[in-house]
This record gives structure tokens, sequence and C-alpha cells, in this order.
């Protein structure tokens, strides 16, 4: 069965004032599938700091994203994976941590606007569900 894995920049766009890009964004959120605590971090960082989200707020956010998403943890395979991945594919360590857990969470897509739509990392293909929305 295909899961996907949920990059930042999708629940970004959840909030997002781009009414087709936040449509886009929670058709990719409500058919399920991963992120990690990486990924909540970096929401609740810009949530914070370039959103004006309130603390309540990220908390609600964050909950709902836990309550439809699995959490898949930042662990040492994870970060040795994330490490070899940036090395080989030259990504950013940040790219290659969510490229890591989507693969140890046996994704085969990984959502995402930042990455190359259709690259392909070990068997694990970016999509860009906001592909076309401008």
């Amino acid at each position: 069965m295909a899961a996907s894995f949920i990059d930042t920049n999708i629940l970004i766009y959840l909030v997002s004032s781009d009414a087709r890009k936040a449509d886009a964004a929670e058709e990719a959120v409500r058919a399920g599938g991963y992120v990690s605590v990486q990924v909540l971090n970096e929401f609740a960082n810009v949530a914070r700091r370039k959103l004006g989200f309130s603390w309540t707020e990220v908390h609600m956010f964050l909950a709902s994203c836990r309550a439809l998403l699995d959490v898949v943890p930042l662990t040492t395979d994870v970060h040795d994976l994330g490490l070899r991945l940036a090395e080989r594919y030259q990504l950013s360590v940040y790219d290659a941590m969510i490229a890591a857990a989507a693969l140890e969470s046996g994704c085969d897509r990984l959502l995402s606007e930042d990455l190359q739509d259709g690259m392909t990392i070990e068997g694990l293909v970016i999509a860009n569900p906001l592909k076309g929305l401008g």
C-alpha cells in the first residue's frame, strides 16, 4: 500500500491565504500518512516566528496533525541515514532527515514543495501536490 510522508511546507499551506494551495494541502493531509517530530518542530517554529500563532494555536494545530498523521521519531538510525542521504544526494541536512524519516517509516512518496518534483531518493519519490497552482 502506498504511504505518503508530509513535509513541513505542506502543513504550512494548510493555513495559507491562498485557497487553492490550502485546499491541496488539506487533501494531502486528509489522505493520511506520516510526519516526523522534525516536521512538527519546524511547523511550530514557523508558526510562532512568521505566522504569528499563539502558543495555544500552535498546540491545537499540532494536536490536530498528530490525530490525522502518524508521527515518526527522530532516532539515531534516522539521523545516520539522513547524513548518508545528504552526502549522496547533495541535500541539506534538514531535507535529508525528512527523507530519511520517510524511508524509515516505509513511505514511497514524500509530499514536498521544497524538493524537486519527481526526484527519487532510494526509491522514495518526491511529489509536489501544489504543482501548477502558482
